[in-house]
């Protein structure tokens, strides 16, 4: 199952066009790279819940047939929670261990050793945790040495945190959890399911991964795990042929020999560049992207059909799709660009 129904209010402005799962990570949708490393480790069959801009989703991920996969789609008019989302369509489950993935959280865990370690503890429910720097974003696990779960809390406050072991939203569960979850109503994994199996006293274990992990939930997590692919820190595919190393580029681009492209970065398809602009380091340019001479872009995130103009200057920016920089600027930092005409 990949939960691709959250509402992203923490990537916004960027959510108001598209979903957050469709949030480009190297010029794919962060769910392109969950299904990737999903297909990785022999999964064949995926269910998706969808619900903001459920056609973007749908539209892209299609049957499956471009990953070998089968996937189907369950809309959810209301929605239903991390574990709702699941009871909703339990009949999927039926045969077996299952996982349960983020549509928005970027990866290369290895799922195969994940499994080794769910059925050698006979769990019925093992979620993987990540150590972690910052550590009240996200909830926090208490194991023992096993690995089995003895504490756990949602989300905590500074003066809660008894553990820098995060929950990556990634588990692996028997069909048997199903039967804890209610009918018909929003339920939620970290809140409500993962309390209940431990107050009964279930064998719910820990799987701590020592692979990459970045929840996509916020701009400044955007940037890094983009910066992190980009620096080869997650084994994830990055379109395009490396012309050297570092530099990324897709078919029917024309650059001209006069462009200075300073690597890491990536140019998507159709892009035009004209003499005298530099792109790089740190700096993804979406597919159609119109880059006009001595422009000069570091450390920046462009989605699809983006026009720069002649002389601007962008450091660390975002620039949402169909989005025009057209003025001899200079914008540093954090700016959301995707307004058409500014």
């Amino acid at each position: 199952m990949v939960l691709a129904a959250g509402a992203g209010t923490r990537l916004r402005p960027l959510t108001f066009q598209i979903p957050k799962p469709m949030v480009p990570v190297v010029n794919r949708p962060v769910v392109h790279h969950v299904l990737d490393n999903l297909l990785r480790h022999g999964v064949k069959d995926v269910m998706v819940n969808v619900f903001a801009h459920p056609e973007q989703v749908k539209g892209y991920l299609g049957d499956g047939s471009r990953w070998s996969l089968r996937v189907r789609y369950s809309h959810e008019p209301r929605l239903m929670g991390t574990a709702g989302a699941i009871k909703k369509v339990e009949n999927f489950f039926t045969d077996g261990p299952f996982l349960v993935m983020s549509g928005d959280g970027l990866s290369d865990i290895d799922l195969s050793d994940m499994l080794r370690f769910h059925k050698k503890r006979k769990s019925i429910a093992t979620m993987a945790i990540k150590g972690v720097d910052s550590r009240f974003e996200y909830g926090v696990t208490m194991t023992d040495e096993s690995g089995r779960i003895k504490g756990f809390l949602e989300k905590p406050s500074w003066g809660d945190v008894f553990s820098n072991k995060v929950n990556t939203g990634i588990y692996l569960l028997e069909p048997e959890v199903l039967k804890y979850i209610p009918r018909n109503r929003a339920y939620d994994f970290g809140h409500e399911l993962w309390p209940k199996l431990l107050k009964l006293r279930k064998p719910i274990y820990a799987y701590e991964t020592q692979r990459y992990w970045c929840d996509v939930g916020n701009l400044s997590e955007y940037r890094r795990c983009q910066v992190d692919v980009l620096e080869g820190r997650v084994q994830v595919s990055i379109p395009g042929a490396e012309t050297r190393k570092g530099v990324w580029i897709e078919e029917g681009s024309t650059i001209s020999p006069r462009t200075v492209l300073r690597g890491p970065c990536v140019i998507g398809k159709g892009c035009l560049i004209e003499a005298g602009a530099q792109i790089g380091p740190h700096t993804v340019v979406g597919d159609r992207a119109r880059i006009f001479s001595r422009a000069v872009l570091k450390n920046c995130i462009l989605f699809a059909n983006v026009t720069v103009g002649s002389g601007v200057q962008l450091s660390n920016c975002i620039l949402g799709a169909n989005g025009h920089v057209t003025e001899n600027i200079t914008v540093y930092e954090a700016a959301v660009l995707n307004l058409n005409g500014h």
